[in-house]
């Protein structure tokens, strides 16, 4: 189905996602016991910290990976990011030397690589579908999100595809809001249309977020039913990001009777463009 959204706008497809016939280049479905580090890089962003603090808290569940906080869980890069903790699996790295500004995800002012890394290319789809199949948090500090970014090995291809960002403060009895778009960061190419979509339904159970990115569009679905469509050219490979975050309280307190927080992720899967 075709919609005109406004005069002279482009005819935006608000058809569903159509996997049929296709075959994926990744598929994930953690079922091997082990995370395949050929693919996943268990570390959030180390440059601007260190591999050590940043290393993921993970398992293999039968049929899923499980990243999570826990009580002793200390937060990523308290210079650069306050008390926010992560766990987080990437399948890309790039970063420049120690004491350099260059390192993917320059999040705010001021970074420096405190540790150099190792220059990884593990899985970087350029257009195509990219989806995740994965259960929400449900609690207040707690954030779960997939949104693949540019390599960065050129500072402007930084782009941002968030396919789902869910916080568990929006998360209630009937359903609760997805994030979803484009964030630009550092590429002036873009402009950033993000918006948030309610979805009906727990998202505490594994629900489907999916894009198909091509050289003219990015459309986002919801468990294979569109949402969102981006007009935006992003024209560089991306690297998948997958974490839990704890946001830090005003207070400094945890709610440490609720952990560990743990974010399930079932399958991911990349499909080459048609």
């Amino acid at each position: 189905m075709m919609n005109e959204t406004a005069a002279g706008a482009p005819l935006v497809d608000m058809s569903p996602l159509d996997l049929d016939g296709r075959e994926p280049d990744l598929d994930e479905r953690f079922g091997e016991g082990v995370l395949d580090e050929k693919v996943w890089w268990p570390h959030y962003l180390p440059h601007w910290s260190s591999r050590e603090r940043t290393a993921a808290r993970y398992c293999i569940a039968p049929d899923a990976l499980e990243l999570f906080i826990d009580a002793d869980t200390a937060p990523w890069s308290p210079e650069f990011d306050g008390d926010n903790r992560v766990s987080h699996v990437q399948t890309g790295q790039f970063a420049g030397v120690r004491g350099s500004a260059i390192g993917q995800h320059r999040f705010r002012d001021g970074l420096v690589v405190r540790e150099e890394q190792p220059e990884r290319r593990l899985h970087l789809p350029r257009f195509g579908v990219i989806e995740v199949r994965m259960a929400a948090v449900r609690h207040p500090d707690a954030m779960v999100a997939f949104w693949p970014i540019g390599f960065e090995d050129r500072p402007e291809d930084s782009g941002e595809i968030c396919i789902a960002e869910i916080f568990g403060s929006e998360i209630d009895d009937e359903g609760g809001w997805v994030g979803v778009g484009i964030k630009r960061q550092h590429d002036p190419r873009l402009r950033d249309d993000f918006e948030k979509v309610r979805v009906e339904g727990d998202l505490t159970e594994m629900h489907d977020y999916a894009v198909e990115w091509t050289p003219d569009a990015v459309r986002f679905f919801i468990d294979h039913r569109w949402v969102k469509t981006v007009h935006q050219a992003i024209d560089y490979p991306v690297q998948l990001m997958l974490d839990l975050c704890e946001l830090p309280r005003a207070d400094g307190t945890r709610d440490l009777t609720a952990l560990p927080h743990t974010f399930r992720v079932e399958r991911v899967r990349t499909f080459p463009p048609l």
